[in-house]
């Protein structure tokens, strides 16, 4: 096991567009959106919403104003966290937004880059990106998948980020009230899963438990209005 534990960054609800994003969270948790921007690289925007203790959750989905490739040129890397899967944009089709992944923090003096050119079979390659004045390496496997350990994943296994701007976003965001209390997840093979977060130091972030349906998260949330679940 690490000798440091990570740190919840943030949560990402995939969506088919940005607008049907926003809505789900903010009818979930009476909340409405104060930042976000575009990822050239990814083809892919975003809008975030902050919460209490450095918590934030980003809203993302394919660009439609992402310019195409130009004739000859290399083909683009797959976008992150599974939009391109077409099983994916059936679900988002049919059942709209959902939260899909999480993303855990390596804070310096540890170096993401080295980690993981150390366990490159545990942990994805670290993609450099950049959107305005802020920096950070995201691990992205290839093929814009989720993470995975043993081929169980299913976005309960988190990308990991490490930031190298000195602002993080959730510090322009307003906290709006909420709070997160408790991150789940169900997994038909939770025990795989809870062997790689413990690897990563991450078991105490993501409760998971067995289930013979589909993998699935959870979060739930103290809010002004009450407890709320987004998922």
């Amino acid at each position: 096991m690490p000798a440091r534990s990570l740190t919840l960054d943030h949560l990402v609800i995939a969506a088919r567009t940005l607008d049907e994003g926003v809505r789900h969270v903010a009818d979930a948790l009476g909340i409405e959106p104060a930042g976000g921007g575009r990822h050239p690289l990814m083809r892919t925007h975003n809008a975030l919403f902050g919460a209490w203790s450095g918590l934030y959750l980003e809203v993302i989905a394919i660009d439609p104003d992402a310019p195409a490739p130009e004739d000859g040129a290399k083909p683009p890397r797959a976008r992150l966290f599974g939009l391109d899967d077409p099983a994916i944009q059936a679900r988002l089709a049919q059942q709209g937004p959902f939260l899909a992944h999480w993303v855990a923090r390596v804070d310096r003096p540890r170096q993401l880059a080295l980690w993981q050119r150390q366990y490159p079979a545990r942990i994805a390659p670290v993609v450099a990106m950049r959107r305005g004045d802020l920096s950070w390496g995201l691990t992205v496997p290839d093929d814009g998948s989720f993470p995975a350990w043993q081929d169980a994943g299913d976005g309960l296994v988190p990308s990991l980020i490490q930031w190298d701007s000195p602002r993080h976003p959730a510090e322009s965001l307003p906290a709006d009230g909420i709070a997160l209390k408790a991150l789940k997840g169900a997994h038909p093979h939770a025990d795989t899963i809870r062997a790689q977060l413990d690897w990563l130091g991450a078991a105490h972030l993501l409760d998971v438990e067995a289930t013979d349906g589909p993998p699935a998260l959870v979060a739930e949330f103290d809010t002004p209005q009450g407890p709320r679940t987004l998922r």
